[in-house]
């Protein structure tokens, strides 16, 4: 089954995703957090840097357990705003 392009707008989220959790993670090391969350570093690394703008939700949600925010204020603070 071919994946159909994403959107702008769903790259966009997926941007501001990964650099909510960037900030999120702060000082502590990307091989820490994604362990912890049980994915690998890369993954986490692409999902940082845009790589990965679709990420799974248990995926998104692990991260956001381990980082200490909620799946709430993420789904708030990537959700796009009609100008």
């Amino acid at each position: 089954m071919v994946r159909a392009p994403l959107t702008p707008e769903e790259r966009e989220r997926g941007r501001r995703l990964g650099q909510l959790l960037r900030e999120a993670r702060g000082g502590r090391s990307m091989a820490d957090v994604a362990e912890q969350a049980g994915i690998s570093a890369e993954t986490l690394r692409k999902i940082e840097t845009g790589r990965a703008p679709t990420p799974a939700f248990f995926t998104v949600a692990a991260l956001a357990g381990v980082l200490g925010l909620s799946m709430d204020d993420l789904v708030a603070r990537c959700a796009l705003v009609a100008v």
